[in-house]
């Protein structure tokens, strides 16, 4: 497996080896070993998959309390994925990096715990499956609103089109009302 480093510090790129001929191919996609040898975390707790029509905005989700780390691949389509830092006291708050994910390059994203993450649908549908290092909590929560220009994220959406968005997508708050990972911990110690 190769690790490429992304724009932003934590997040990584990862190309499995994959070993093909006319009968189809082999990919190892997750290694606990080969994980924690990268310097990656390798405990997860949990599974998800996902089966989401073209034009689906998933995002940007992230739990402030419970955060999770999120191993993420397309295993059927092409979606263009997206992690934002979340941790108001890092150098790289509120920036972004976005990679194209698909079932043809088999690569997939880490995306650290502290970043909000989200997706868009590019192809007729897509299977997006992930790993995450903690459980769902949905009282922690949170969605940075998808179009927030002060984040600025250049999503693949035609022009004259808009995404098909959920309810709580759609009510996303901007980067300056989010809470943070940082906000919670302050307050908790107050």
């Amino acid at each position: 497996m190769q690790i490429i480093d992304t724009a932003l510090e934590s997040v990584k790129i990862l190309e499995p080896s994959v070993f093909g001929d006319d009968r189809g191919f082999f990919l190892e996609s997750w290694n606990r070993q080969d994980f924690e040898k990268s310097g990656l975390p390798g405990n997860f707790v949990q599974d998800n998959h996902s089966r989401s029509s073209q034009g689906v905005l998933r995002g940007l989700h992230y739990q402030v309390r419970h955060p999770q780390g999120k191993l993420v691949r397309v295993t059927r389509g092409e979606v263009f994925d997206v992690a934002v830092d979340m941790r108001r006291n890092s150098p790289q708050f509120g920036q972004w990096v976005g990679v194209m994910l698909s079932e043809s390059n088999k690569r997939q994203l880490w995306v650290p715990e502290g970043f909000a993450h989200g997706f868009y649908v590019v192809s007729e549908s897509a299977d997006f499956q992930y790993k995450c290092t903690d459980y769902y909590h949905p009282e922690f929560e949170r969605s940075l609103l998808w179009d927030d220009p002060a984040v600025g994220i250049k999503w693949p959406i035609a022009a004259g089109t808009e995404p098909l968005l959920a309810a709580k997508d759609a009510a996303g708050l901007p980067l300056a009302e989010c809470d943070t990972f940082d906000d919670i911990e302050r307050r908790l110690a107050a």
